[in-house]
Parts: C-alpha cells; structure tokens; sequence
C-alpha cells in the first residue's frame, strides 16, 4: 500500500472502501463480447452518425479519460444529453460528432459517441489522433465519481485496451497532456494517479 501514502486519510478511506467492493465486482469474469453487447449505441439512444469523408481517420494507440467538466445531477436525462452534446458538437463547434468516442453515465452504463474510427476533438492543445477518448458525466473537482461510473470506467478501458492492443501504460487522462486543463478532476484523476484504475485494468485482462 506505500504507493497510497502520499493521499490524505480522507481520501484514502474513499479509495480503499471503492477498492475492496470493486475488487469484487470489476476484476472477475470480465467478458468482451458482454460488455460490447451492452453499448448502448448510437442508433439506439437516437443520435446520428458522423458521415465526413473528411474527417480525421486513426489507430488507437491510447486510452484517455475526460470529465463533463459540468454537473450532472441525479434525475438528468442521459438521452437528451447526448443529444444536445451532438447537436451543440456539430453546430457551434463545427465538428463531425460529439467530441468523445464513449459515454458514462451516473449509472454506469456506457454510450457510444463519436464513431471510434474518427480521431476526436478538443478545445485544448494536445492532439487527440490515436487517443480512445472516454468522458464520465459530471464535474469531478466538485464529486467524487461513484461506484457504477468507476466500475463501467474499468472494464471500458478493459475492453479498448485488449480490442486495440493498448498497453496499460497508455492510459492516462486528458490533463497529462495539456496545461491548459484539469480535466478528467482531481476526484477522478487521483483514481489514475493512485493507480487503481490500472491495477484493475490489469486484473481484467489477465
């Protein structure tokens, strides 16, 4: 446990009581084509998929974790939602799609945005070409993610990481490449810092 001493005894407690009753729930049994059959895709929460024969085409050589970056309180629809994401995305950004390839939600369940073929955008100064790009709704430098969104995290990079062939090294979230954000928050981001995401990353695809 000394790679968890530099966090405050809060803290630690937050991450130790996610660890043991995730350790039960995210790191056995993982199933690919389970987790692929439970995407709520595109055409099934009624968006519209990018056709530009224009856009940016990639190979996935990285996993990187965003925030909403706005609250997303209790009762929100996640539909509509997405659907003003894509709507604002196209019209006042001028992208082909939502900016992000995968979706979480409060409850954990996972949307497909961007088709993951399309390199996806960002209002920051790194560039995202060969990143799989996931966002967990919410604001995490005000709450902490819950178990469901840690948990549908986890076995989202599980499943781009062995789909891709990504190694667990690769993962990281958007402020480690720009500095010009604190994107995915520090209440998310210390779940990369800390390691825990990857150790149960690791325990996915072993």
């Amino acid at each position: 446990m000394n790679k968890y001493i530099n966090f405050s005894f809060r803290s630690f407690a937050i991450y130790l009581g996610m660890y043991f009753l995730s350790s039960c729930s995210v790191s056995k049994h993982f199933s690919q084509n389970e987790f692929e059959e439970n995407i709520i895709t595109v055409h099934q929460w009624g968006g519209t998929p990018a056709v530009d024969s224009l856009a940016k085409k990639h190979t996935i050589s990285h996993i990187t974790l965003h925030h909403e970056g706005v609250s997303f309180p209790e009762g929100k629809d996640p539909v509509k939602y997405l659907k003003d994401l894509q709507s604002w995305s196209r019209s006042q950004k001028q992208w082909i799609d939502i900016p992000y390839h995968y979706i979480i939600d409060l409850d954990g369940k996972v949307y497909e945005g961007r088709d993951i073929k399309y390199a996806g955008d960002t209002n920051t100064e790194y560039d995202p070409a060969g990143h799989a790009l996931i966002e967990v709704v919410g604001n995490f430098e005000e709450v902490q993610p819950n178990q469901h969104q840690l948990k549908a995290v986890v076995n989202t990079m599980t499943w781009l990481a062995k789909k891709y062939n990504v190694p667990v090294d690769s993962i990281r979230g958007h402020k480690d490449y720009s500095s010009a954000t604190v994107c995915p928050g520090k209440n998310l981001y210390r779940f990369l810092q800390n390691g825990y995401l990857k150790d149960e990353v690791t325990k996915n695809l072993q």
